[in-house]
């Protein structure tokens, strides 16, 4: 919808077609129903591409401010949460409407309840066939956008549509996995964590020398809360993860000074200044602490405390495309003009957003990257004169 307002800006005949019954419905889900449309962060390094350097042109160019005005244009309200995260005030509708909206100014059209049945390329551009509600129709068209996102979220219609256009031209795909995921595990440590199912707390995630430091949510699966699903871009099957449940306070030291003031104290209690009570409790016993903090020796207590800091877990998956807000891989960016999105071995044919292997960070990054991508190609397509 983005890429149609700008493509049709000049005048050019401009159709998105959608299979939903409703426009934007992934807009609608995101952000608990508000939308978390960017962030004020944004930056190349928040983006996750076998190429770190190809989202680079299009963020520069059309980057967090350019949407930030637009919706300020609207007079959406919103606001921001944390770490440069920027909400809808009243509802992620807002978004549709404004997109809806700069379509309608530019005379883009909007066809739902339609799916492409064959796209075949001609000497003037592509004829695509189309259905709708059973009735069959075509579209010559001079440039043709593939913006169709990923397979995360099957329950909105998310297929790998986009990746078989890709192919069906030639043009290469990294591979594709969920990504900003749950993590799940098994045997001793699922029966471990389902004991705590419902239990946050501040942590650190680290895995692949990366590390996100933010809310943990223990779960009847395994692992959640952002922490969680940003560190899940990056980990792979078979690998571990350290996580650290007290990050910026040095839990030895914490717990010695406890030691000293009242070394008749559970260890457990002494802890619980420190973390949930309930994890409290579980990571005490079983590191099998008992007694009081006066039996502790700092030697006891450095074993101990080192394991919350770094505590190492294999999981054996995550909660896949279901429940994944994005997909990782997708078109390689080697086969796309990082300026255009256009495919440089076929003119006129472009694709953009999450369908690209450029995937954001967990926090308005991915719609960030939807804008910009769309506004790149748009842009193109209006300059040719298409």
């Amino acid at each position: 919808m983005y890429c149609a307002a700008h493509a049709a800006a000049r005048g050019g005949r401009t159709l998105v077609v959608d299979h939903a019954k409703a426009p934007g419905e992934k807009i609608r889900i995101s952000g608990g129903g508000r939308c978390n449309f960017t962030n004020l962060r944004t930056a190349p390094g928040a983006f996750l591409s076998a190429n770190p350097h190809f989202a680079k042109s299009a963020l520069a160019r059309h980057g967090a401010d350019a949407f930030v005005a637009l919706v300020e244009r609207h007079r959406i309200p919103y606001h921001e949460k944390t770490l440069g995260q920027l909400f809808c005030d009243r509802s992620s509708r807002d978004i549709v409407e404004l997109l809806l909206s700069e379509m309608a100014g530019a005379g883009a059209e909007l066809r739902l309840q339609t799916a492409v049945v064959a796209i075949e390329r001609t000497d003037q551009g592509f004829r695509v066939a189309l259905e709708t509600e059973g009735r069959r129709s075509e579209v010559l068209a001079r440039a043709l956008v593939v913006a169709t996102g990923g397979k995360s979220i099957p329950k909105m219609g998310a297929t790998g549509f986009g990746y078989r256009v890709a192919e069906q031209f030639g043009l290469p795909l990294e591979e594709t996995r969920p990504g900003l995921v749950p993590l799940t595990f098994g045997g001793e440590t699922l029966e471990a964590m389902r004991t705590l199912a419902g239990v946050a707390t501040h942590g650190a995630a680290r895995a692949a020398r990366t590390a996100f430091e933010e809310a943990l949510l223990f779960t009847h699966r395994g692992l959640s809360g952002p922490a969680i699903l940003q560190i899940s871009s990056y980990w792979r099957e078979g690998e571990a993860i350290s996580i650290d449940l007290s990050p910026g306070t040095d839990l030895f030291e914490a717990m010695r000074r406890a030691r000293a003031e009242n070394g008749r104290r559970a260890p457990a209690t002494a802890l619980a200044e420190h973390l949930p009570k309930r994890l409290a409790q579980h990571v005490a016993e079983r590191a099998g602490l008992r007694g009081n903090l006066a039996d502790l020796s700092d030697k006891a207590l450095r074993r101990f405390v080192a394991g919350l800091h770094d505590w190492r877990l294999i999981p054996t998956g995550s909660e896949g495309y279901r429940t994944a807000e994005v997909t990782l891989g997708g078109v390689a960016t080697g086969a796309l003009d990082s300026a255009s999105l256009e495919a440089k071995a076929v003119p006129g044919l472009y694709f953009i957003g999450e369908v690209v292997d450029v995937t954001g960070w967990l926090g308005g990054y991915n719609f960030q990257w939807a804008w910009s991508s769309a506004w790149a190609a748009g842009t193109a397509i209006a300059g040719r004169g298409m």
